[in-house]
């Protein structure tokens, strides 16, 4: 999985998502029905941050940043597990994860698409 990982940001880094009509796509959503997915903007999250811009990683989509952040935790938890031996329970063994995960995602959906002040500055 790290060489997934790995790979995929070369290509975001090669693909540079920052600059319109490059190689990588639009975002079928934005793309169809014309309004911002929760995913939207990641792929220049991961760009920013591969360039070690953390303030406009933020700005193109902060809960995939946060995200990011909880799933390299988790990663980081279950790696350090198995090189001692033992089960360590991490956020994401929690009963209310999954619902908790889909609501906070659901809320950042419906936000970013309101159409009024503050919240069509999240929009990218």
């Amino acid at each position: 999985m790290g060489a997934v990982a790995a790979g995929a940001c070369v290509v975001v880094w090669i693909g540079d998502p920052t600059t319109p009509g490059g190689m990588l796509p639009e975002c079928p959503t934005k793309a169809l029905a014309g309004i911002n997915c929760p995913g939207c903007g990641t792929l220049r999250m991961i760009y920013s941050l591969l360039h070690g811009d953390v303030l406009a990683a933020a700005r193109f989509n902060a809960v995939a940043l946060v995200g990011l952040a909880l799933l390299i935790a988790a990663f980081a938890i279950w790696t350090y597990g198995r090189a001692v031996d033992r089960e360590i329970v991490s956020w994401q063994h929690h009963r209310w994860a999954g619902a908790v995960t889909l609501a906070v995602v659901g809320v950042w959906f419906v936000v970013r698409i309101l159409p009024f002040e503050p919240f069509t500055q999240l929009r990218v």
